[in-house]
């Protein structure tokens, strides 16, 4: 968010071989580059990973990958690729193999005469991260003469002792300041807007609170399975995946108070106000579901159970949808649903903010409840931008009403937005917190829902290709509300 100059540095991806490197950190890195943020005077990537793969094997699967991804242009492609990556194997990541990598980054910052400013992302699974670090400091690479930052992806622990385990482990080599844990649906233009849209816009931010707003919702809906991650969604689920982590970020952007400033520090303290104020979440206050198999045409969708990896009687939740209540002068008594699942009908994730009905109705001829409340809907993909729903009077006789909506496209007012992982990535290299995920809200969310995780869970089925089990809607029903779909 800041408007800070990228400083030289070496940006050092371990795990640079993978998945999440191919799909989405390279192309969100030379996307950075076509902007003229990145240049090869002041960024040098370098991948380290198991692989005996060298500069020249790296180099080709990176260009491979960026056409993959979408660009054409063989030589600006190729040039970047030689210039600015880099690579360094780690084979099985002993304390000799990080030693080696330390060896080769001073020796490139000496080379490019580069100040000591290092960026380590750890595109590793969660359980090798305490590993790296260790290796990482016996190498000497987290102490120079410029700054050091890490970067983590999800999951951050599993419960609340394994996410202070965590932190207390990254804690040891490095400062909280220079940990930047991502979750990158903070990094999509229409949350980071969604702060815009309220302090920025009196007339609404003056309606967001109990006295106008009858219930909020955040769906996070997906229409794919879990297909080759079965092994690791059981022994995660819903809701360590997505419920933990995207959906209550989400709900603390929405619910946060006016911060002092629009700085990290203040954002994160408003965030973290909301999850100390939401109550005690009962096991009667959540649906957990799973789907089954479902039949379209002459093709069979498999049920959860019937996925590579997954149990033939697994009661690993597909599904969560949740009540919480933020005891707090502005929330008190507004319901916050939340809800996520696999094989929904289409992809969407949205947050339906649903206004309370005028007091009394003044239409004799309309039926009672007939009137529509007035909604605004922020969606965040498949595009990102609001509608504001409301009813208009129809032409002619009889007197009736019609739904309607002003809305906004992001795209359609600005053109192709960044990728999350771009404005993310950036905000790492210029320092800037803001869109980042703390250690005290990892471990407060984790204390929130812990309760709702041991034990035994009621799973609900419900079919491929639907909304999910009858019982989430019953979760709102017994309080006069309904699913928000979009509009």
């Amino acid at each position: 968010m800041s408007e800070q100059q990228v400083e030289p540095h070496v940006f050092v991806i371990i795990g640079g071989t993978g998945d999440l490197t191919r799909r989405k950190l390279l192309p969100a890195l030379y996307h950075l580059r076509d902007q003229g943020i990145l240049e090869t005077r002041n960024t040098l990537i370098v991948g380290a990973a198991l692989p005996e793969m060298g500069e020249e094997g790296f180099r080709l699967w990176a260009f491979e990958g960026l056409q993959q991804a979408g660009w054409r242009n063989e030589t600006e492609l190729r040039a970047w690729c030689e210039e600015c990556l880099h690579y360094q194997t780690v084979h099985e990541g002993s304390a000799q193999d990080y030693e080696a990598l330390a060896v080769y980054i001073r020796g490139l910052e000496r080379q490019h005469t580069m100040p000591e400013n290092r960026v380590f992302y750890l595109a590793l699974p969660p359980d090798t991260v305490p590993i790296a670090m260790e290796r990482l400091d016996q190498a000497g690479l987290l102490k120079s003469h410029g700054w050091v930052r890490v970067v983590f992806e999800k999951p951050f622990g599993h419960d609340f002792l394994s996410a202070r385990k965590l932190n207390t482990t990254l804690h040891q080599y490095i400062e909280e300041s220079q940990i930047y844990r991502i979750d990158h649906y903070l990094g999509k233009e229409t949350v980071q807007n969604l702060l815009a849209f309220r302090f920025a816009n009196p007339i609404f931010e003056s309606l967001w609170k109990r006295d106008t707003i009858e219930n909020v919702q955040i769906t996070v809906a997906e229409d794919l399975g879990v297909e080759h991650r079965g092994a690791y969604y059981q022994q995660a689920g819903a809701f360590r995946d997505m419920v933990q982590n995207h959906l209550t970020q989400l709900m603390t952007v929405v619910a946060m108070e006016v911060p002092v400033s629009f700085d990290a520090a203040a954002i994160q303290n408003e965030k973290l106000k909301v999850l100390h104020s939401i109550a005690p979440i009962t096991q009667q206050d959540v649906v957990f579901g799973q789907y089954t198999s479902w039949q379209i045409a002459d093709q069979t969708i498999p049920g959860y159970r019937e996925e590579r990896g997954v149990p033939k009687d697994s009661t690993t939740e597909t599904y969560v949808a949740l009540k919480a209540e933020i005891h707090n002068w502005r929330w008190k008594g507004v319901p916050f649903y939340l809800r996520t699942g696999k094989r929904f009908p289409r992809k969407m994730t949205q947050i339906a903010v649903t206004f309370r009905e005028a007091p009394t109705q003044v239409f004799r001829s309309l039926d009672p409840g007939s009137i529509a409340p007035n909604m605004l809907l922020i969606t965040l993909q498949p595009s990102e931008g609001f509608s504001l729903c409301f009813s208009v009077k129809s032409p002619g006789r009889p007197f009736q009403l019609s739904d309607h909506a002003l809305q906004f496209d992001y795209q359609q007012a600005f053109g192709q937005l960044p990728e999350a992982y771009e404005t993310l990535l950036r905000d790492v290299m210029i320092g800037d917190q803001t869109l980042f995920v703390s250690a005290d809200f990892t471990e407060t969310a984790w204390r929130l829902y812990d309760p709702l995780l041991t034990g035994e869970k009621s799973v609900h089925f419900y079919s491929a290709g639907s909304w999910g089990p009858r019982e989430a809607d019953a979760l709102l029903e017994k309080n006069g509300h309904r699913w928000a779909l979009g509009w």
